[in-house]
This record gives C-alpha cells, sequence and structure tokens, in this order.
C-alpha cells in the first residue's frame, strides 16, 4: 500500500518545534540530506518516518499520509478500537492503541464495514467532531466511490448537532457542517445502516417508523442521534 502526505506540514512542524534540519534528522535516525529530500517532496514519506516525525513535532494525527489504496471493504473492524484508542477516543480508552493513523483512515475503514459493533459506529462523530480539519477531499472521494455517502452524510449531521449544542466542540459546527452540504447534494435514495446489514427485518420495521429525523433524511436505518454521544461530550 503506497502512501501520501503533505511534506511542507512536516516541515513547518519542524520549524514550530525550534528544531534545524540536523537536530530532526539526528532525533528521527534519518541523515540530514534525506530529511531534506522528504521535506521538499523528492522522497516519499513511510508511515513509520510519518508516525515520528508527528510525535517529536507534536503534530496533530490529521498530518499523517493517507493511503492512495485504502484496503478493501470489511478488513479492518478487529483493529478499530485500538485506532480509535490511538486517536484519544475516550470510550476506548481502556484498549491498547494500534500505531496512530490519519482520522480519515479510520473513517473510512469503519464506514466500509457492513456489520460492526454499535460502539465502534457512535465513536465516528466524536472523530469528526474532534479532527474537523482531516483531509475531506480524500475522504468523500473514497466514500462516493464506495456509495458512502448517506452513512457519512448522517454522522456529519450527527456530529454538527452536537457540536451546535455543546460550547466546547462549537469550532467543529461551521466546517461539519459545510461538509454536509456536500454530501446532502450526493445523497442516495437507496436505504441503508449504520454498518449493520445483518439487522433483522422487525427492528428495520421498527426503525423506518421510529428513527430520528437526521437518519430518516439519510435514508439511515438507526437509532442514533446526538443525544446518545455521552462520551463525546
Amino acid at each position: 500500500m503506497t502512501a501520501k502526505g503533505n511534506p511542507s506540514e512536516f516541515k513547518s512542524g519542524r520549524l514550530r518545534a525550534g528544531l534545524t534540519q540536523v537536530e530532526a534528522a539526528s532525533r528521527l535516525d534519518l541523515s540530514q540530506p534525506y530529511l531534506s529530500q522528504l521535506e521538499c517532496g523528492r522522497r516519499r514519506l513511510t508511515a513509520r518516518v510519518a508516525r515520528a516525525m508527528r510525535r517529536l513535532y507534536q503534530l496533530p494525527p490529521t498530518t499523517l499520509p493517507l493511503p492512495e489504496d485504502p484496503l478493501k471493504r470489511g478488513s479492518g473492524a478487529d483493529s478499530l478500537p485500538g485506532q480509535l484508542a490511538a486517536l484519544g477516543y475516550p470510550g476506548y480508552g481502556h484498549v491498547r492503541a494500534s500505531p496512530t493513523l490519519n482520522p480519515a483512515v479510520v473513517v473510512l475503514a469503519a464506514l466500509s464495514e457492513d456489520d460492526l459493533d454499535a460502539r465502534l459506529s457512535q465513536a465516528l462523530p466524536w472523530v469528526l467532531v474532534r479532527y474537523p480539519d482531516l483531509n475531506w477531499d480524500w475522504l468523500l472521494a473514497h466514500v462516493k466511490l464506495r456509495n458512502l455517502q448517506n452513512r457519512l452524510g448522517f454522522l456529519v449531521a450527527v456530529s454538527r448537532e452536537f457540536a451546535e449544542t455543546h460550547g466546547e466542540w462549537s469550532s467543529s459546527a461551521a466546517p461539519l457542517r459545510e461538509v454536509e452540504r456536500d454530501l446532502d447534494r450526493a445523497r442516495l435514495a437507496g436505504e441503508t445502516t449504520l454498518s449493520r446489514e445483518t439487522m433483522p427485518k422487525a427492528e428495520r420495521d421498527w426503525l423506518r417508523k421510529n428513527r430520528p429525523p437526521l437518519a430518516e433524511h439519510w435514508n439511515v436505518l438507526t437509532s442514533l442521534s446526538s443525544e446518545h454521544l455521552t462520551d463525546a461530550a
């Protein structure tokens, strides 16, 4: 799997950390010429080096490289708790953290699952509220390729509603609202679930009549609402 990152973000991070190329290269166990090539985009960042830079420069996980070829659908559910723990999700604070991934990668992996533990789905709004500056262009492109825009659109809407009613997250509301509008234009007519495709018929029938307004708008069979996001508060 190849990955791409933004070299300028790591160069800016190094400068903000007050490190010269020689100092940073020494602490990263790299040569100075190699680090220079990475910062100029002449060499591709590996995931290992990107994670080391992020820790050294104290950068957010949104700066980590994004894969050009994400994992196939249904291939990452077991690793999601550790990935969410690495991003700081309180609901999985007791779980051993995995190597940190870009939040956009974690969200796409979770949305791509057709049978996901409800606790994992409920963690995704926290990721969206916590990292509203993630690479939406990358995420939306891959979501639309997989026809997952209703799932993401619903979660973005729930996250936006939560941010609007919780002052500490209010700054996330505007970027989420913008993404919500983009996804609304690409909303699909087909019914979906929040990664629970094996849901029994009786439950499906009940949810069609009793789901929250946002879930009905996005044609998602779920009872999730912003009021349920206790771990995000």
